[in-house]
């Protein structure tokens, strides 16, 4: 981003030849003190940051990961919390016309005084505050004093004067008080989610001074986007602190980052008024560099450039970074129903990932390093979509800014989720306040391709058994609170306030728990995998126009398990691994399936393994099925890409950012040109499952047909070509006539593509049975490492087929070119385990199982 920055300012700044803008800002982050309410004890403040993440760094809290140490940190959620600072401000700095105090994020109920004098009371986590203090700042020493309140005992009125509690599962509190609270629901707990409800200031803190006014707001809002030309209208918002009339010329420049090609600044002159003025200039760009999702072509990025002139002085300026695309959802009846898929600058895109969830309890350690290791993930799996769900955070401003130059397309729910919420003037005041500050902090990324008001909480009311706990008025005032939040408030402020993006009031759109005759006109969250205890081959006669939540639950690997759980605690009912499972039948459920599919493991670590496979394979079948289904199938987000602390869960990357076995699986299937596989009838058929925009011909299809212990005994080979932006069948054996029935259980098919230029594009295993039908023969793994700094290469091969194959390393966040691997007879596999953490010298431990050697 600071190259960015640069190269726009070498580009525009000479355009602008008014005198320089005084606007001064200093930070207010440092210096902070806190303290429990009616105690003297103060301890030094991270800003941002949250009261339970510094009690934890000042030793007062324990690490809340180990044990069972989750119920020793939930005291102070019942406390009030008191913050003060104090700065200099100088003379010079009051000869301002104007200073103004800006909080981006205060988490939650909070009064703030400065010098005295009560300036902000705060009612939202996800609202920033910009607050005109010159009247109250003073020469020297100036005193800012927050007190923070009980999110639980503030909003405990409210809970008894409803005269019941509401039927929010995830608050994993007796009195359910999250749905008051305007912050981070997933703070509360969830089926996934570790409890740690936070107070504090965890978003930056800044003081600006500046003379005669400010441009507060800049959207560059995309009326209509081809390749021919972009209609865009430059909408500013000034504030004028002069009481008279003032006139003033504004300036807009725009350019391509990266390319000193801008044409004349547009030029307009105004007259602001005192306070808020709001002023459009539209221009109109031929042959614009359209952004591209990933795997479609390049991130073009634009910058443009307001700036504010009274005089011959320039007063204020803004920049906006941002890409010119359409993004439109496709909602049109058609013979299966109703159509839902996302079409970006005119093309139908097949949308590949995940269901995000904030990536730390501890909200404010979500540092820009974190979201870069995110977006890698993201990226390395071959993904161009992510659902922000709707139980976290608005992200920060770098989550956005990493998907707008990677090409990732951003679900964005609003903050509401899995519970009805409650719909009184003053709630749903908060609500709108909320809503306008995040859709005009988010509208100009070209990442950001869609609204929707919230996660399942239409669901929960038509099918989740509430009526059967609730009298028929509270369900009535829940369904009518519904619509006035979701059918009419936000999408009304959408269109207002962003008027280019599409809405939908909830996902999914039509409410289908159990409900597969539904799936042809919705977007989908099918917990039939998982929750309706259906087998994973299941998925694949249920295909859904869009999957927008599904998944499967494994424990994270060992070395993981090991940092939170002693060995006494290494087994599915100890205490330790209770309070690490959330979902109430989780652990008994992976069980099932395991029995289901696979030989019972001798010991604790092999079930962690097993289920980490179960897991990944698992979910490929499922994954691929919908890629194959496209066009009526056109989007698979998979439930979870990541977790907030060390758990079992759904997601395919744990705490520590080891990938789990579903990773590896999900890069290969999400490939930008993948191979699948389907059996039915007797017949395998082979598809290739295209992004490409062009087709791609010439593909050598190799299938070889491989003995568990002698290897290859047959081998086909066929040209074939890859239609652009689809999935099709391009090759179709008779089994019959290849083996006979019995040998099913000791072979398999493996196939793989390889270009015009003989490089390998796609590989695909088939195996006819799960592990426990399957006859699978003793092996040993032999292994060979050549030590590096940064960087082990492992050699592994064998004499018969090693399925599933999974190289272990003590080091987390240790990265593997490929793990979980079948490994055929006499193949040889190498392996790069890359991380700065190695050293040749150490020669850390490398461990290799797989799971014949699991019974």
């Amino acid at each position: 981003m600071n190259k960015i920055h640069f190269l726009l300012l070498f580009i525009l700044f000479p355009l602008l030849s008014t005198a320089q803008n005084n606007t001064e800002t200093i930070s207010l982050n440092n210096g902070w003190q806190f303290s429990q309410t009616g105690k003297d004890t103060w301890y030094e403040a991270e800003v941002p940051g949250s009261v339970q993440r510094d009690l934890i760094r000042h030793n007062v809290l324990p690490d809340p990961f180990f044990g069972t140490n989750e119920k020793r940190v939930q005291w102070p959620e019942d406390e009030n919390w008191d913050f003060k600072k104090t700065f200099t401000v100088t003379a010079g700095q009051l000869a301002h016309d104007d200073a103004l105090l800006f909080f981006e994020g205060l988490d939650t109920q909070a009064d703030v005084y400065l010098n005295g004098s009560r300036i902000l009371r705060s009612e939202n986590m996800f609202v920033g505050h910009k607050i005109p203090v010159k009247n109250i700042l003073k020469e020297g020493e100036n005193r800012l004093f927050i007190r923070f309140y009980s999110p639980i005992q503030s909003m405990m009125p409210a809970r008894l004067s409803a005269g019941y509690d509401y039927p929010a599962g995830n608050d994993h509190r007796e009195e359910k008080l999250s749905i008051y609270n305007r912050k981070a629901p997933y703070h509360f707990g969830w089926d996934w989610g570790i409890r740690i409800v936070q107070m504090g200031i965890w978003k930056p803190v800044s003081l600006t001074f500046y003379d005669k006014a400010r441009i507060d707001d800049f959207y560059v809002k995309q009326k209509n986007i081809t390749k021919e030309k972009a209609e865009i209208e430059n909408i500013i918002e000034i504030f004028s602190v002069n009481k008279e009339p003032v006139e003033a010329t504004l300036f807009v420049n725009y350019s391509p980052i990266e390319q000193n090609n801008q044409p004349p600044a547009l030029t307009k002159k105004i007259t602001l008024t005192h306070g808020k003025n709001l002023v459009t200039i539209p221009v109109e760009i031929e042959n614009p560099a359209l952004w591209m999702p990933t795997g479609w072509g390049e991130q073009n990025l634009y910058g443009f450039w307001a700036s504010l002139q009274i005089g011959n002085q320039k007063v204020s300026d803004k920049m906006v970074t941002t890409g010119l695309r359409s993004v439109r959802l496709v909602q049109e009846p058609d013979e299966h129903g109703r159509s839902f898929y996302f079409e970006v600058n005119g093309i139908p895109l097949f949308a590949k990932g995940a269901n995000y969830i904030p990536g730390e309890i501890l909200t404010t350690q979500q540092d820009n390093a974190f979201y870069e290791r995110f977006f890698d993930n993201l990226e390395a799996t071959n993904m161009n979509f992510v659902r922000v769900w709707g139980g976290g955070i608005y992200e920060n401003e770098e989550f956005y800014r990493q998907a707008d130059e990677r090409g990732i397309l951003v679900w964005q729910d609003f903050i509401f989720g899995c519970v009805p919420y409650p719909s009184d003037d003053d709630f749903l005041k908060n609500v709108e306040e909320e809503a306008i500050y995040n859709i005009k902090r988010l509208r100009n990324h070209a990442s950001l391709a869609f609204w929707c008001g919230n996660n399942e909480v239409e669901e929960g009311l038509k099918f989740w058994g509430w009526d059967k706990q609730y009298p028929p008025e509270v369900m009535q005032e829940w369904f009518e609170g519904y619509e006035k939040t979701f059918r009419q408030l936000i999408p009304n402020l959408v269109n207002e306030f962003d008027g280019t993006r599409s809405y939908i009031h909830g996902s999914p759109y039509i409410p289908n728990w159990g409900k597969p005759e539904t799936f042809a006109m919705s977007d989908v969250h099918d917990w039939g995998l998982w929750y309706g205890h259906l087998p994973f081959e299941a998925m694949a006669d249920r295909l859904p126009r869009f999957a927008s939540e599904f998944g499967f639950q494994s424990f994270p690997e060992m070395k993981t398990i090991r940092s939170f759980a002693p060995e006494d605690q290494w087994s599915l009912e100890s205490d330790v691994m209770k309070v690490h499972q959330k979902a109430s039948t989780g652990n008994s459920l992976i069980k099932k399936y395991m029995d289901m599919y696979y030989h019972e493991p001798r010991n604790f670590e092999d079930f962690v393994y097993i289920g980490l496979v179960m897991q990944g394979n698992g979910m490929e079948e499922s994954v691929e099925a919908m890629r194959r289904g496209r066009p009526y199938c056109m989007g698979a987000l998979y439930w979870q890409i990541n977790d907030s602390w060390p758990v079992v869960s759904w997601a395919s990357i744990d705490y520590y950012d080891n990938w789990k076995a579903q990773h590896y699986r999900m890069r290969n299937v999400f490939a930008p040109l993948a191979l699948g596989v389907k059996f039915q009838d007797n017949e395998l058929r082979y598809y290739t499952m295209s992004d490409y925009l062009t087709d791609v011909n010439n593909l050598r299809l190799t299938v070889q047909v491989v003995d568990f212990n002698k290897g290859v005994i047959k081998e086909f080979k066929e040209r074939v070509n890859a239609g652009a932006n689809a999935s099709q069948i391009v090759k179709t054996f008779n089994v019959a006539g290849i083996i006979p029935e019995a040998d099913k259980a000791n072979t398999m098919f493996r196939a793989w593509l390889t270009d015009s230029k003989g490089k390998t594009v796609s590989t695909k295993d088939y195996f006819f049975y799960w592990p426990n039908k399957l006859n699978l023969p003793e092996t040993n793994v032999n292994t060979s490492v050549k030590y590096a700094n940064g960087k082990y290469t492992v050699t592994l091969t064998s004499a018969k087929l090693a399925k599933d194959v999974f190289v272990e390393i003590p080091v987390m966040g240790a990265k593997f070119t490929d793990n979980f691997v079948n490994l055929l007879p006499g193949e040889k596999k190498v392996i790069e385990i890359i991380s700065p953490e190695l050293k040749a010298s150490a020669k850390t431990p490398i461990t290799v199982r797989h799971v014949r050697e699991t019974y």
